[in-house]
């Protein structure tokens, strides 16, 4: 079964692309209440592993960031 992104924190993901195994990863999820096959591990390592999220993109990702509002709260109240 999937994990649903949209119980997955910025603190949980930083810890995910903190892991240097498969099963680090696994219990990482086991740990936060997530179930992961070994399969699932690997292919979000091979994700993780092509991904260098900064500050702001993970606040995106984890605070629910909407591209469609047309508002980017980074940029509101900014001239």
């Amino acid at each position: 079964m999937p994990i649903d992104k949209t119980k997955i924190t910025k603190e949980m993901l930083t810890k995910a692309m903190e892991c240097k195994t498969v099963e680090e990863l696994m219990n990482l999820a086991k740990t936060n209440g997530f179930t992961m096959t070994k399969d699932e591990a690997e292919s979000y390592m091979a994700e993780l592993e092509d991904i260098e999220l900064d500050e702001k993109a993970l606040d995106k990702v984890a605070g629910g960031y909407c591209y469609g509002d047309g508002v980017d709260t980074d940029t509101v109240g900014r001239h």
